[in-house]
């Protein structure tokens, strides 16, 4: 019988192995959601079998579902890991451990219920569904601690196994499985007394699945892929913050068109785009401003406190400004202490008003943030009253800016009497 138990338990690890993998093939076809629910639904059999549903093998007692189903999750996680990247990964570890909470507040609520019998000796046994939900709780705790282990040991050992996927996925397996039956058998004793020859056993039967799994992942390499696409080395520092190639290229194209020191939009997506936010507002009826922003006197703040005391300037200007940006304005450094502002759908007098908040609000703060107080003075312009082109309004706005200098620095300068 225990033989026969042992060859049952590795026909579910390979129909197990064999699904599991099949869902993370076909990811891009079906999506990757398809091998997420199919890793979580499981969750609650495992729980389950892994409490009270024991079978005698050669070497002891165990439960299939911590055999089979908790240790081919997890080592279905590194492999989901190797595949994608920790932010994919990171989504069912968060999922599981965030639903079986709910579960747990969920029946909190339940047990209030006064519940009537429908068939006759079948009535709710709540004390056994609050077994289950402190050990599903525990156990994806538990689960939520394994992956991030396995994840890092995986990157740690790669420069002493590089070359060898095979191995590297056993040794962090073995390890981290080991340290899980620990923690998962300490909760079990406590809740059911389960006697400690039954961690010995489950040990060994684990140690004994991620062999099977290591084999099966081997065989799968050979017949079905090429191991040297799995094979990776990413720094240690990097594991949970690499990103998905979609989102590496979004952010290196947001970095491409951002300057460097503000991450305000640079001068060359204000030429670029500008014109055509100008022109599509005028041809939609709608009032478009540009507020030309300079630092006063920064010269003598870079001559007095150096440029990185510069740099600390502009870059406070900058994220004040960013902070209070409406969804329709666009920020862009243009010079060294000159942004502009382009505002859409902001008629004249709400230019002005919006400007002179801006420089009350950076002169308040920098006297907090600052070694002395930074003023801006600031030019406005509106289409179709100042022009009808980005270079009419932006010179229409800069002799303004000029005005506001020459008349003291510190203020508003626009076309509205009350600016």
């Amino acid at each position: 019988m225990a033989i026969f138990n042992a060859f049952l338990l590795f026909a579910q690890a390979a129909v197990y192995f064999t699904v599991m993998m099949a869902l993370l093939r076909a990811r891009r076809v079906i999506g990757i959601g398809v091998f997420m629910c199919a890793l979580g639904v499981m969750h609650f059999l495992e729980t389950y079998l892994a409490s009270i549903f024991y079978i005698e093998l050669p070497f002891g007692i165990v439960s299939p579902g911590s055999t089979v189903l908790f240790s081919g999750k997890l080592l279905m996680i590194l492999l989901l890991y190797i595949r994608e990247d920790a932010l994919v990964v990171r989504q069912p570890i968060y999922g599981l451990l965030i639903g079986n909470f709910l579960i747990v507040a969920l029946v909190m609520i339940l047990r209030n219920h006064e519940t009537i019998v429908v068939t006759e000796g079948r009535s709710p046994d709540i004390a056994f569904v609050d077994e289950m939900g402190f050990l599903m709780v525990w156990g994806t705790l538990l689960l939520f601690i394994d992956a991030i282990a396995i994840i890092v040991l995986y990157e740690r050992i790669g420069k002493w196994f590089a070359g060898n996927l095979g191995l590297r996925f056993l040794v962090c397996g073995a390890l981290v499985l080991t340290f899980d039956q620990a923690g998962f058998f300490l909760a079990l004793h406590y809740v059911s007394s389960a006697p400690w020859h039954v961690f010995f056993g489950g040990w060994v039967a684990k140690m004994v699945a991620t062999i099977v799994y290591s084999g099966l992942l081997l065989a799968y390499l050979k017949y079905f892929d090429n191991e040297d696409s799995w094979l990776s080395n990413r720094p240690l520092r990097d594991v949970f913050q690499v990103l998905t190639y979609r989102e590496r290229y979004k952010q290196l194209l947001e970095a491409s068109i951002r300057d460097h020191l503000t991450g305000t939009l640079d001068r060359s997506q204000y030429a670029e785009k500008g014109p055509g936010i100008i022109a599509k507002n005028l041809e939609e009826k709608r009032p478009v401003s540009l507020l030309v922003i300079d630092i006063d006197h920064f010269k003598l703040v870079n001559d007095r406190y150096g440029h990185q005391a510069g740099d600390e300037v502009l870059k406070l200007v900058a994220r004040l400004l960013t902070e209070n940006l409406r969804t329709d304005d666009h920020l862009y450094r243009v010079g060294g202490e000159e942004f502009v502002l382009l505002c859409e759908r902001l008629p004249v007098d709400g230019a002005a008003s919006l400007a002179d908040r801006l420089r009350r609000m950076i002169e308040r703060f920098s006297k907090v943030y600052l070694p002395e107080k930074v003023t801006v003075s600031i030019g406005v312009s509106s289409a179709p009253e100042d022009g009808r082109t980005l270079e009419a309004l932006f010179k229409r706005a800069d002799l303004r800016l000029y005005e506001a200098k020459k008349g003291g620095r510190n203020q508003v300068c626009g076309p509205s009497p009350g600016a």
